[in-house]
């Protein structure tokens, strides 16, 4: 006897509920209120340990160098990386005679996906957040490079970035004074009155030599997009740590070469880093040394307390991925939620020409002429 295994189409079928695609979103004002209301030091600590986290999985990420569109004024570039589960990108500037627009030198923005569907989960602004998490980097870095009980840190280049520098090396490593200098003084009056602000002590020089004297760690954080020699040979003396931050693209560099060969050179992503850090100076074969190594225990960092450490610090995706989960998380938390319809909901996903109908104004003019238009004659 046969046994029949047809079934019928209704059998088969399954009834799919409507999923709207949910995006949250994070202004620039809502990011402050966040950070006001957790605390700037807090937020940096956060967006540290989410680094941290990351870097240890290190090999768990797709991982590329980030695409970058060159001009004689700057550098607008994208920023990818992605899981088995997420995918976040950055878009992000560097116009360092943007001040002539009162603009930014840097402005970002960032998008946080769901790889299963595609779904972009998070919206948010990147130019505060990339502030804190590329200080935070620094902290994370330095605490695996810089020797114990550092107190005294060069700030070379006052401008945007140097206050959250500062802040992320007192909270992080607890360094309590912090030598100034820029060659715009109202960029040092800026840092200075800020950083009294928080309580912190400083002292402000004429040059980047005196700055830099007696000091553990020397961090450089110039904008100019030039092949610069900011720290020369001289300047270093023994145990200190350098935190090269402002060499970040092809042409712009802050260390003389000869700086680069007085210790061991670490950076975030190598082939990344050979282009555009300071590196980009030294022979293909010149060694260099990935931070997760270190992190990971894989790699001893600083092996005796008198040796010369240095990060040659570009800014890696990673990291953005790293900090759009601390905010969103935070906000989250906080309840400072909002959301943005960025995506169609719809019925049937299949008919995408239908939402517009489906959200036009019924007193409106139809959206679509029942006539055809005249075909366009070049």
């Amino acid at each position: 006897m046969s046994t029949n295994h047809s079934t019928t189409h209704s059998e088969h079928t399954h009834t799919i509920t409507p999923r709207r695609a949910v995006t949250q979103y994070l202004s620039a004002e809502r990011v402050a209120e966040i950070i006001n209301k957790r605390g700037i030091g807090a937020c940096i600590t956060g967006v540290a340990s989410y680094i941290n986290q990351d870097f240890l999985r290190w090999n768990s990420f797709d991982k590329c160098a980030r695409v970058a569109n060159h001009s004689d004024v700057g550098v607008i570039e994208l920023m990818p990386i992605a899981d088995d589960k997420s995918y976040a990108f950055k878009y992000v500037n560097g116009h360092p005679s943007n001040y002539r627009f009162n603009l930014p030198t840097v402005m970002a923005f960032g998008v946080l996906a769901d790889v299963e569907t595609g779904v972009p989960e998070l919206v948010s602004e990147l130019t505060l957040t990339t502030a804190i998490r590329t200080a935070a980097m620094s902290a994370v870095a330095a605490r695996a490079l810089a020797r114990d009980n550092c107190k005294t840190m060069a700030i070379i280049g006052n401008g945007a970035q140097s206050d959250f520098q500062a802040l992320a090396f007192h909270h992080l490593l607890g360094v309590e004074t912090f030598h100034l200098f820029d060659i715009d003084t109202t960029a040092t009056d800026k840092l200075e009155a800020n950083l009294h602000k928080m309580g912190l002590q400083t002292k402000r020089f004429n040059s980047t030599k005196e700055a830099v004297k007696g000091v553990d760690i020397i961090t450089t954080v110039t904008a100019d997009k030039t092949n610069a020699t900011i720290i020369t040979p001289d300047m270093i003396e023994p145990g200190m740590h350098i935190n090269g931050v402002g060499g970040d693209c092809p042409g712009k560099t802050e260390l003389h070469a000869d700086v680069l060969r007085m210790g061991p050179v670490f950076c975030e992503f190598e082939p990344q880093s050979r282009i555009e850090g300071d590196m980009q100076q030294m022979p293909a074969d010149f060694p260099v040394t990935e931070l997760w190594t270190v992190l990971s225990g894989k790699v001893v960092g600083r092996s005796v307390a008198d040796q010369v450490t240095i990060f040659d610090s570009v800014g890696f995706a990673l990291e953005d991925y790293s900090a759009l989960r601390f905010m969103r998380d935070v906000a989250i938390e906080l309840g400072m939620s909002e959301t943005l319809s960025l995506i169609p909901a719809m019925e049937n996903p299949k008919n995408l020409f239908g939402f517009i109908g489906d959200n036009a104004n019924p007193s409106a003019a139809p959206v679509v002429a029942a006539r055809a238009t005249p075909a366009f004659v070049g």
